[in-house]
C-alpha cells in the first residue's frame, strides 16, 4: 500500500479518538505520525499511517462505530480541493462525473465501478483489500457519502441505499441511525445507489470559472499521486478499467509509458509479475460475478477471456482455492441469511 490520505482524516480520527479519552500518543503509536505534523493545509499522509492509526483507534476506543461517526464528520472541507471542486459544480451530475474521475485523490487503493442507469445511479466496490479494517472503511465511505451528498444539495436525509459485503454486526442499530432506514447486509459486494433522478438537482454555490481551475488542481494532484505509485498498484488500477478484454503485458507498457523491458524489471523489483497481476484482477472480478448471481458459470468464463468453462473453473480454483460454484453458493446463503434476519 504506498498510496497517500488527505491529513483530515487522519487529524478528525484522532480528535474523536481524544474525545473518548484515548491519548494521542498511544494513538499514533507504531506510525511516522508519531515524529510528524500533518496539520499542514493539502497534507497527506501515507495509507499505512492512517490504517495503523484506524487499527490503534478501533482496538483503543473500543467502539465498533468508529467508522461510522468518522464517516459523519468528513464533510466537503475534509476532503480537500476536491470538496471544493465538488461546490462549484451545477448539478449533482458534474459532482459525479468529477467524484469518478478523481476518487484516487481521496483513497489512492479504493476501485469503483459506475453504473449510471436511468433509474438509479450505483457505486460498486470492486476491491475489499484497502488497508483499512474491512467494516471500518465501508462504515466511512458510506457515511461520509451520504453526509458530503446530503449537505450538497441540502437534501436531508439524503436517499441513498446501502448494501454491505457482510452479516449485520452486533451495531447494526447504528448504522440505521446514520445512514437511514435503506441499509442491507450479506450482499456479494459493497454497492451504494441513489434515485437518478437526482442528477439534474442544481447545487446553490455553482461556479463555473471556479469549477476549472479546481478541476485542474485535482488532474494535477492526481497525476502526481500516480508518479508516486508503485508500478504494481499503476498496472492493477488499469487492468480493472479492461474488464473481459484485458491487455497483453507490451501494451500495459505501453499504456504505462515505459518499455516492455524496463516494465518486467521493475515490476520484478517491486515483487510481482505481470501474470500474478492480471491473475489477481480476474480473480476479483470474477469474485463479483458470482456474487451477483446474474450470469451462469459459462458466461461468466467467457467474460474473463476463457473459452472453455473447465480452464476458467480450474483457474479460479488456483487463484483463490475455491470452486465457482462454492463461492456462489456462499454468497447465496449469506444473502438468504440475511434477508431471515
Amino acid at each position: 500500500m504506498n498510496g497517500t490520505t488527505p491529513a483530515p482524516y487522519a487529524l478528525i480520527l484522532i480528535d474523536l479518538a481524544v474525545e473518548a479519552g484515548v491519548a494521542r500518543a498511544d494513538l499514533v503509536a507504531g506510525s511516522s505520525l508519531e515524529s510528524s505534523k500533518v496539520s499542514a493545509i493539502g497534507a497527506r499522509i501515507a495509507d499505512a499511517d492512517f490504517a495503523r492509526l484506524a487499527e490503534n483507534a478501533l482496538v483503543l476506543t473500543g467502539d465498533a462505530a468508529l467508522g461510522l461517526k468518522l464517516g459523519e464528520r468528513l464533510n466537503l472541507s475534509a476532503h480537500a480541493v476536491l470538496g471544493q471542486a465538488f461546490l462549484t459544480c451545477r448539478n449533482l451530475a458534474e459532482v459525479i462525473q468529477l467524484f469518478e474521475r478523481y476518487y484516487h485523490v481521496l483513497a489512492a487503493d479504493l476501485e469503483l465501478a459506475f453504473e449510471h442507469d436511468p433509474e438509479r445511479i450505483s457505486l460498486t466496490l470492486l476491491n475489499q483489500e484497502t488497508g483499512l479494517p474491512l467494516a471500518f472503511g465501508l462504515e466511512c465511505i458510506a457515511a461520509a457519502m451520504r453526509n458530503t451528498l446530503g449537505g450538497l444539495l441540502g437534501l436531508d436525509p439524503f436517499p441513498l441505499r446501502f448494501e454491505f459485503p457482510y452479516p449485520a454486526p452486533a451495531h447494526a442499530e447504528q448504522y440505521l441511525e446514520v445512514l437511514g432506514d435503506d441499509v442491507h447486509f450479506g450482499y456479494g459486494q459493497a454497492r451504494w445507489s441513489f434515485p437518478a433522478a437526482l442528477m439534474d438537482h442544481p447545487l446553490p454555490s455553482s461556479n463555473p470559472a471556479l469549477r476549472q481551475l479546481y478541476e485542474a488542481e485535482c488532474a494535477r494532484l492526481l497525476a502526481d499521486l500516480e508518479d508516486a505509485a508503485d508500478l504494481g498498484v499503476r498496472t492493477r488500477r488499469l487492468l480493472r478499467k479492461f474488464e473481459g478484454q484485458y491487455p497483453q503485458m507490451p501494451q500495459v507498457a505501453h499504456m504505462l509509458n515505459v518499455s516492455s523491458r524496463t516494465y518486467r524489471r521493475r515490476l520484478a523489483e517491486e515483487g510481482h509479475s505481470f501474470q500474478a497481476l492480471l491473475d489477481e484482477v480476474r480473480a476479483e472480478h470474477a469474485i463479483r460475478y458470482l456474487r451477483e448471481g446474474r450470469l451462469p458459470i459459462a458466461s461468466i468464463a467467457y467474460q474473463l477471456g476463457f473459452n472453455d468453462p473447465s480452464n476458467f473453473r480450474r483457474a479460479f480454483l488456483r487463484w483463490t482455492g475455491s470452486s465457482p460454484a462454492a463461492v456462489r453458493q456462499n454468497a447465496d446463503q449469506t444473502l438468504k441469511s440475511s434477508s431471515d434476519l
